[in-house]
């Protein structure tokens, strides 16, 4: 981002626009003007965290945790299921069967004479049965069932105990919490983004408002020494010194414009704001420089004044020692900065959750020993409780079998014709791991070497918090000791560009000398300008090291 600012910047304050031209461009869009949306930096803050396309799609990740929160939930409610089937058994599966087994030989009446005469006398004959041998059959095929059959059920089962369903609760709700943190992330991002960008345009458009009275107080010289040469008091090649400069800054205006625009299209991309859409930034650059060199008391670095300048921006006045500090402290705390170290009182006060990613990698462990629970709970006994019922039947024709005749149905002979059965169970399942061929301990073994991994990582990462830290402390003083040398140079440069247009007005100078002391006050205004923008990109740096984005991205 900041490669990509800067020589924007550097483009547009090293021109200076025409003195008719800048009437029109020197003032910012107000509110009245229709369609110009008003922006301070903490709107343009808000309207980025609310519509950025990237943030947008991280928080449908945000929504896609919720909803496996919601899916892992989903297991611990009952389950219910029905099913419906119909077959045609279009060849039915035979077995054999050993009918002779099932009741031995033939049976037969046994009727002698003295039976045959009895009953011819008149007289009651009770005839009896007698059992003949058997004779050996062998097993015969017969198929069990009809050609069509139906079947309807309805199941339900509850989980009554699962160790890793319990432990997968937790997790759940860290997982969500995780996505929530990304998406703090990325808004810190995003607001780093939008801040340099707003800060960008804001030095561009107030180094051409300077540079417009650069050129009105060269068309002013210009006007002198032209009216001076036609009372013959000065050469002709002093007016056209004077012309080339003044051409040269038309070609530098029209590059610096076309730069500025490009600058507000950067800051209404950051933003995720259509690029039809005027803006008319409202902050105050001054504002924003006493901001950045208020921090001098927290970096333990005292300055007489920065941030003045052309444009009345206030002096930034030095901050009290903090009580119970002494001299002696105060020096070393200075030389502690300076050399990218962290003072006495920042290593008390520094927290490292301020950092965002810290508190990641706080739920990512989290996350890694739930994981590994999880892991060791899969050899814990799983119960459940199940119930199901319903309904099976049979018929030789298709028709039949939807006919759906119950217990009391009976056909036209007085037999039960009943196609439909009903059946219904309740029972419990436990389910016990033995033995899985050692899976899971290795996968024990992978959670912990993942819990090992992330360990490291903090190290790893409070390192890089400290050199963030440091860099970020020795980048902001250098920015405001650079701001302090170019200001005292500015007006130095001031003050020379005054007495040489005095001393020629006079006629005790020369016109070079007036050109070469405009040339290099336009030099020390470009560089002022480009120190007040790296004072305020070196303090969203520093706010972002220190953790305090964060605290903006949340308003």
């Amino acid at each position: 981002m900041k490669r990509t600012i800067r020589p924007l910047l550097l483009a547009t304050v090293l021109c200076g626009p025409l003195a008719a031209a800048q009437a029109q461009v020197g003032s910012a869009p107000t509110a009245q003007q229709v369609g110009t949306m008003p922006l301070t930096l903490q709107q343009a803050i808000d309207y980025a965290v609310k519509n950025k396309p990237t943030l947008l799609a991280t928080r449908l990740g945000e929504q896609t945790a919720k909803a496996k929160v919601g899916e892992i939930r989903a297991a611990g409610l009952p389950q219910v299921n029905v099913a419906a089937n119909v077959a045609d058994n279009f060849k039915l599966q035979k077995a054999l069967v050993d009918f002779g087994a099932l009741g031995g030989g033939s049976s037969a009446t046994a009727l002698t004479p003295a039976d045959v005469a009895a009953a011819q006398g008149g007289q009651t004959v009770n005839l009896g049965t007698v059992t003949l041998p058997s004779e050996p059959v062998p097993p015969q095929a017969f198929a069990f069932g009809l050609r069509y059959a139906g079947n309807t059920s309805a199941s339900v089962s509850q989980l009554l105990f699962d160790g890793a369903y319990l432990i997968g609760l937790k997790a759940a709700k860290v997982y969500e919490q995780l996505a929530q943190k990304q998406t703090q992330q990325a808004e810190i991002d995003v607001v780093e983004q939008v801040s340099k960008a707003y800060y960008s345009t804001l030095v561009a458009r107030e180094r051409l408002a300077l540079l417009a009275r650069n050129v009105q107080r060269l068309d002013t010289v210009l006007y002198q020494t032209s009216e001076t040469f036609k009372a013959g008091f000065a050469e002709k090649l002093d007016v056209d010194r004077l012309r080339v400069q003044r051409n040269n800054l038309v070609v530098e205006q029209q590059k610096a414009q076309r730069l500025t625009d490009l600058s507000i299209a950067l800051l209404k991309f950051q933003m995720g704001l259509p690029q039809e859409q005027s803006v008319a930034l409202t902050d105050s650059l001054g504002a924003a420089v006493v901001d950045a060199g208020a921090l001098r008391r927290r970096l333990g670095v005292a300055s007489a004044t920065t941030g003045g300048g052309v444009t009345g921006l206030g002096g930034v006045p030095d901050a009290p020692a903090p009580a119970g500090t002494t001299p002696d402290q105060t020096r070393q705390d200075q030389q502690t900065a300076l050399s990218g170290g962290r003072t006495s009182q920042l290593s008390a006060s520094f927290n490292y959750n301020n950092r965002i990613e810290f508190s990641t990698l706080e739920t990512q462990q989290a996350l890694a020993g739930l994981d590994l629970a999880n892991r060791r709970a899969g050899a814990y006994p799983r119960l459940l409780a199940t119930a199901a019922y319903g309904f099976s039947g049979s018929a030789k024709e298709a028709g039949d079998l939807f006919a759906f005749r119950g217990p009391g149905s009976r056909a036209s002979n007085g037999f039960p014709n009943q196609n439909w059965f009903g059946f219904g169970n309740v029972g419990l399942s436990l389910q016990i791991p033995v033995f899985d061929g050692f899976r899971r301990k290795y996968q024990v073994q992978q959670a912990r070497i993942q819990q090992l991994t992330i360990e490291k990582g903090f190290e790893t990462l409070r390192q890089s918090i400290d050199l963030q830290d440091a860099q970020s402390r020795t980048t902001l003083i250098n920015a405001l000791d650079v701001l302090d040398n170019q200001k005292a140079n500015l007006d130095l440069a001031s003050d020379v560009a005054r007495v040489s247009r005095i001393k020629f007005q006079e006629g005790v100078g020369s016109n070079l000398e007036v050109v070469s002391a405009e040339t290099a006050l336009r030099e020390a205004q470009t560089n002022y300008y480009a120190a007040i923008y790296d004072v305020l990109v070196a303090k969203v740096d520093r706010d972002k090291a220190t953790g305090e984005l964060f605290n903006q991205a949340r308003k």
